[in-house]
């Protein structure tokens, strides 16, 4: 099932001109305030009415401007995930889940109430009130309203900016298992390059009302013209394999043949997990460096190098590890002769990747 938008809409400051298919799995909406990601929310829910455009769900259309379709929301099949939970105090859990039910049609093949809460593991909440919940729990109950609905879609705005660090770390599991498991178009807004390296399926990238760019969160992150939040958020994706936990509290990986070393990976053995590597947190040196306490040394050959307007630049390494990106300054750059093409390290201390920036 995938979710096609075509949509035109002016407003007084502003026109946005977007178009893009997204595919099951998360599409990330990923770009900076006023970049049109509320605006194609919007329009998706029902909530905005585009001035030109086109919305469908597979051949289900939702919006179409030529023929006059303009579907009301509730008759949409979204399940909606805000920042907040949005919970009904006055009722329990259990309660709230199941009133998703009332926005099912009949036709629909509704959800399972236990599969949803064994999925989500609050089959201890149920008897609560939202008020007993912490901020995770309650993203968790709303998760699981959203599913409860039987939905062709669900929209995710930006779910877990109103969470600390703990609470995202606990709910980001979860939005791997909805990504896996839901088999629908989840339309999924972040500011975070750690979300989107995560749990993209596809991102699009959005600047000034246009798509920039639509790809894998590999491609995106490693390409720092189009990253919308910055250099700081240019990095590599790279896919690799749990081998073995050692006692001393690391876990050992396999990136296409290349060991890496990171603190305890909460997977097991022969899982394959994505490990975002931020490119400020990549030393180069021309040589196999020896005598330091870094543990991760991957070998490859510079394909580019990018220079900024600052006294920065990126130097993407082709590795069998994956392409792995390093942020230098341009007179390491010199000094250090790199041009495309010339044999290359890359260092990566095992402690500058966090728990947050590997997933399933």
């Amino acid at each position: 099932m995938s979710l096609s938008v075509r949509l035109t809409h002016s407003f007084e400051d502003r026109r946005f001109d977007i178009s893009f298919e997204a595919p099951s799995g998360v599409t990330v909406l990923f770009g900076g305030s006023g970049s049109g990601k509320t605006t194609i929310v919007n329009a998706v829910a029902g909530l905005l009415r585009p001035e030109e455009g086109r919305i469908a769900v597979e051949d289900r259309v939702l919006f179409d401007s030529d023929t006059g379709t303009n579907l009301k929301p509730h008759k949409r099949r979204l399940g909606y995930i805000f920042q907040e939970g949005r919970l009904f105090p006055h009722l329990s859990v259990k309660q709230n889940l199941l009133y998703g039910r009332w926005f099912a049609p009949n036709s629909a093949l509704p959800a399972r109430l236990d599969d949803v809460v064994d999925m989500l593991g609050i089959g201890p909440l149920l008897t609560r009130r939202p008020n007993a919940l912490s901020g995770g729990e309650k993203q968790r109950v709303a998760i699981g309203r959203a599913l409860l609905a039987s939905p062709e879609l669900i929209l995710a705005d930006e779910p877990l900016a109103a969470l600390d660090e703990a609470r995202k770390a606990e709910i980001l599991p979860y939005f791997e298992r909805l990504r896996d498991e839901a088999r629908v178009p989840i339309l999924y807004v972040s500011h975070s390059a750690a979300e989107v390296a995560r749990l993209a399926t596809s991102v699009v990238v959005l600047q000034n009302g246009k798509v920039a760019r639509q790809g894998s969160a590999s491609e995106v992150l490693s390409d720092p013209s189009v990253t919308p939040m910055g250099v700081r958020s240019v990095g590599a994706v790279l896919e690799a394999h749990v081998t073995r936990h050692h006692d001393d509290g690391l876990s050992e990986l396999n990136a296409g043949g290349v060991p890496l070393f990171l603190p305890r990976v909460s997977k097991d053995i022969g899982d394959m997990v994505r490990v975002r590597v931020a490119a400020q947190d990549v030393m180069l040196s021309r040589d196999r460096p020896v005598g330091l306490s870094a543990l991760n040394i991957v070998p490859g050959t510079v394909a580019s190098i990018r220079s900024g307007i600052g006294p920065g630049a990126i130097v993407s390494l082709d590795t069998a590890a994956g392409r792995i990106l390093s942020r230098v300054t341009r007179r390491s750059v010199a000094d250090l002769g790199l041009v495309p093409r010339v044999s290359c390290h890359a260092i990566i201390k095992t402690v500058s990747v966090s728990p947050q920036d590997v997933g399933g």
